[in-house]
């Protein structure tokens, strides 16, 4: 069995946290150096409060509350440029989505107001369409958060040049999404 690098946290040297982390996220969370070619890539480094390589060194350490607390894992796009540029082949959007879900299932307080709301809404839209429809996804994001009119002027822009289809676009074999989501456990 190969050895891990030098400086890297091994399995089995891990905290509890790091540990369900990285077998709920399936990502190798020991093998992070701290090389920062992630936090040096991340469109949302400037807006979170901490960058990729950062979380996963609080997930090394075991500081699960200031990890599932945090902005960043709401920040995060999922773009995978982070991932991308990985010597180790972290997917580090994989980790943040588990970072996610486990902060949903804990009931920890988001660190951006309205984040849970937004990301159920996206992934209802998803399961229940195969794919997102951006007008109808809005307005029940703004229903269910109670922020009726804060961006209104631009989506109105948005729908003058074609960017908030009325109707929803869908996909083939969309029952194949849905099954997706009942075996992750997303029902």
């Amino acid at each position: 069995m190969m050895s891990a690098p030098a400086g890297c946290i091994p399995l089995n040297g891990q905290s509890g946290f790091a540990r369900e982390v990285s077998e709920k996220s399936g990502q190798p969370i020991g093998l992070c150096y701290q090389c920062q070619k992630c936090a040096a890539g991340c469109p949302m480094g400037e807006f979170t409060d901490y960058y990729p390589n950062q979380i996963l060194r609080l997930i090394q350490f075991g500081r699960k509350d200031e990890v599932l607390k945090s902005k960043s894992i709401w920040l995060c796009f999922s773009c995978e440029t982070c991932g991308a540029r990985c010597p180790n082949d972290i997917n580090i959007a994989e980790v943040m989505d588990t970072l996610r879900e486990m902060a949903l299932v804990e009931n920890i307080p988001a660190g951006i107001k309205n984040a849970p709301t937004f990301h159920r809404i996206f992934l209802n839209s998803v399961k229940s369409r195969g794919r997102v429809h951006e007008t109808f996804m809005m307005m029940n994001y703004k229903l269910k958060s109670g922020d009726l009119f804060s961006d209104l002027d631009i989506g109105w822009k948005m729908f003058q040049k074609g960017k908030l289809p009325l109707f929803p676009s869908t996909i083939k074999k969309k029952d194949e999404v849905k099954r997706l989501f009942e075996r992750s456990n997303g029902k």
